[in-house]
């Protein structure tokens, strides 16, 4: 089966601001009917890698081609009119003196009754039927968003790129709206480049997630996979409060409180984290009902007393002073469960939930 043409594609972009590299050996595809999510704190690079794939910035190194053919690079700059590429950002800017109807035609070509209609039918999808006599101003930030999200597709183009598009709606609003764009877009079959900062924006959208920081993708894969595998503390940290437990390994082998975990290829005596997410956390009264000798899966209990309590809604957060070194440990459980402070409690760790990365590799 001959392999899809890449709807955009960048490769070992590169970009310097006074010296410093912003952007670093970038590279990503994107296919057709597919959302791909750059994700990373502000600062790390994602909205500059945008800009340049639009052409409104022009890399120092690596190429981007837009359906194999070169847009920019090796001398080749093309402006963004040129690139039939749609843009989307956090700043709606509609045109305040023009209506929705108005807005959502601009720059269209074609009979008038053509361009009206292809304004009704969006808006029907974004769920705005009537909407075309109304201005900017009379419109809630939702409104406005479904608007410009409308805009941005009037023209039916094959890449759309979307900026931090939901930053600015109320939090109420977002989850409805981002899953009426989803659809629309898998309807339209673009292929997406969504840069957020919101790891679950990322992980409710994106086809493929590209994880930036300090200007360079330092992992990309599907959500699942880059969630359930991460290459590093921060990676794991960034979609998730996480408990850190250090020990050093001896013949593959961490010896700590929980019991041993397995270190594949790390030298004897180096020093590692054991990063285990809050929900993965087993909280028991007793020795967790298994006597003396655990399961390999179960790990060892230790004990902890319960520092504080609180109910976040869908869950509670309960936080444990552990015995064996006074380190706050936190764990998750469904529903409301508010134990008081100072009640002793074992827990345990499961070791198949667990990520083991050497000390040396995760940036302080």
């Amino acid at each position: 089966m001959e392999r899809q043409i890449p709807r955009l594609e960048a490769e070992r972009l590169t970009r310097r601001f006074g010296g410093r590299a912003v952007v670093e050996d970038v590279s990503l595809e994107l296919m057709p009917g597919e959302v791909t999510c750059l994700l990373g704190p502000s600062g790390c690079g994602k909205s500059t890698t945008l800009r340049i794939l639009a052409g409104v910035d022009r890399q120092d190194a690596g190429e981007v081609r837009i359906e194999g053919r070169q847009v920019s690079g090796r001398g080749v700059h093309l402006p963004p009119e040129a690139r039939s590429v749609g843009l989307m950002f956090q700043d709606f800017a509609l045109f305040p003196h023009l209506t929705v109807e108005g807005n959502i035609t601009f720059g269209l070509s074609g009979p008038r009754e053509e361009r009206r209609r292809r304004a009704g039918e969006l808006l029907e999808r974004v769920s705005l039927p009537g909407f075309g006599p109304k201005y900017p101003h009379e419109l809630s930030g939702g409104e406005q968003q479904r608007v410009a999200l409308a805009r941005a597709l009037a023209p039916r183009p094959r890449i759309l790129l979307m900026d931090e598009p939901f930053s600015g709606l109320d939090e109420r609003l977002r989850d409805g709206i981002r899953d009426a764009t989803l659809d629309l877009l898998k309807e339209e079959g673009t292929a997406v480049l969504l840069v957020t900062h919101e790891p679950g924006e990322a992980m409710r959208m994106a086809d493929v997630i590209l994880l930036m920081r300090a200007g360079r993708v330092v992992q990309q894969g599907a959500p699942y996979n880059i969630y359930n595998r991460p290459v590093d503390r921060l990676a794991a940290a960034f979609f998730s409060d996480v408990n850190v437990i250090r020990g050093r390994v001896q013949g593959a082998l961490t010896e700590t409180p929980f019991g041993q975990f397995l270190a594949p290829g790390v030298p004897d005596g180096a020093e590692v984290e054991i990063i285990i997410r809050p929900q993965h956390l087993r909280i028991d009264f007793d020795r967790g009902g298994r006597g003396p000798n655990p399961t390999p899966e179960e790990g060892v209990p230790a004990r902890g007393v319960v520092e504080r309590a609180r109910f976040m809604g869908k869950e509670s957060l309960v936080e444990f002073r552990m015995d064996f070194d006074g380190s706050i440990l936190k764990a998750t459980v469904p529903a409301v469960f508010l134990p008081r402070p100072g009640t002793p409690m074992w827990l345990t760790i499961r070791r198949d939930r667990c990520f083991v990365f050497p000390v040396a590799t995760a940036a302080e």
